[in-house]
This record gives C-alpha cells, structure tokens and sequence, in this order.
C-alpha cells in the first residue's frame, strides 16, 4: 500500500509539472496533512477549515471523512464578480484544458483563457489543481470569494489582533472566517490555515496605502 501510494505521488507530480501550481498541490497533499491531522485531533467540535485559493489543499485530507466537519475553500474575488475581474476559477469557471490538464478554467465562450485578477499574486491565475476540481465536483467543499477590500480588512484584522500579519493569499481566508464566525454556535470551531507570512506583500500593501491617503 505504501509503495503503491509514492507510485502514485510521483506519478501524479510528473504529470503536472507544467504548471507549477498543479505540482506543487500534489507535494503538499505530503506535507500539509501534519497540520490537519494534529488540529483533527484537538478540535473538540465540528471545525471549519477555510484554506485560501492557494493549493493548501493538503490539509483537507485529515477532514475528509468527517462529514461534520464543513470544508471551505476562498477564492480571490478581486473586484467583485460581476467586474469580470476576479481569480474565482471554481465559482465562475467552467471545465476546460489549460497546460495538458483538464480541470475548472476561467474561460470564454470559445475557450480562449480569460485574465484572472487578485490583489494577491499568488491567486492570480485562471485555473486551480486537481484535487480542488475534485472536491468541487463532489461537492465534498464549498467555495467561496472574498473580494480584494475584503481581503486588506482580513489582513488588517489578523495584525491588530493577534500580531500575525498573513500574506494576502490567507487574508482572504481569515476575512471569510470571520464572516463565518458570526453564524456559528459557541460549541464550533473554525481553523484558518495561513499558507504564508505577509511579508512577501509589504510593497503591494504601501501603495495601497499611499494611494488611498493620496485620494483622501
């Protein structure tokens, strides 16, 4: 069983080494379920885990026989869906091929790819991993957006609060969070799975900064 499931992971990453987000998905369905697994065993009440639309898909893994246990995965909403300019590729995508790989694509009605957008790069793109396509089509998680305002507020609020401050890929998860928060019972838990340090997006932060002053 062991042997046939590493036949299985390296397969998987030699067929979707082109696109760099599809292989990187595979490694960490590896390395992500660590995390899931040690909260699974701490949660003392059905969670809610809210990945952001980078492919943490990994720590799903730990959740996905415990059908109390509702699974959300946020999309990057950019400037709001009805804008045309978002990365909402679950949401709003049909399915397609894109990189010798057939899964969800934000695309036109001839199939010509359509330009994603996200206040944060690493949700800029227009399609999304196997195993999110799959959880999709199961219905096994539900996808949500988070819009780019949304997403400052998350990142903002996570700072102030708890002197973390997220990289805008989670920000979109943790503004999600805590919309949901606000429909749960006292009993539940919600577990935020923070992909990456905000660091990396100082720059794109002090412009927007510098911009909205500049507007005032």
């Amino acid at each position: 069983m062991a042997r046939a499931k590493r036949t299985a992971r390296a397969e998987a990453r030699r067929r979707y080494r082109a696109d760099h987000s599809l292989a990187d998905e595979s490694e960490l369905l590896d390395d992500e379920p660590v995390a899931g697994t040690a909260a699974a065993g701490r949660s003392p009440a059905p969670g809610h885990p809210a990945p952001d639309g980078t492919p943490r898909v990994g720590i799903f893994t730990a959740f996905l026989r415990h059908h109390r246990v509702r699974l959300y995965g946020v999309e990057a909403g950019g400037l709001g869906l009805s804008s045309g300019k978002h990365g909402a590729t679950l949401i709003r995508g049909k399915v397609g091929v894109l990189h010798g790989s057939k899964s969800f694509l934000l695309q036109d009605g001839n199939g010509q790819i359509l330009e994603a957008h996200s206040i944060s790069a690493g949700l800029d793109y227009p399609g999304v991993g196997p195993e999110h396509a799959w959880l999709k089509a199961t219905g096994r998680a539900k996808y949500v957006s988070v819009t780019d305002a949304q997403a400052l507020s998350g990142f903002n609020l996570l700072s102030r609060y708890e002197g973390i401050q997220p990289a805008l890929e989670s920000s979109h998860a943790v503004a999600f969070a805590y919309r949901l928060a606000g429909t749960m019972r006292r009993s539940e838990t919600v577990l935020v799975n923070l992909s990456g340090r905000g660091d990396k997006d100082m720059g794109i932060l002090m412009e927007l900064q510098e911009g909205g002053r500049d507007s005032d």
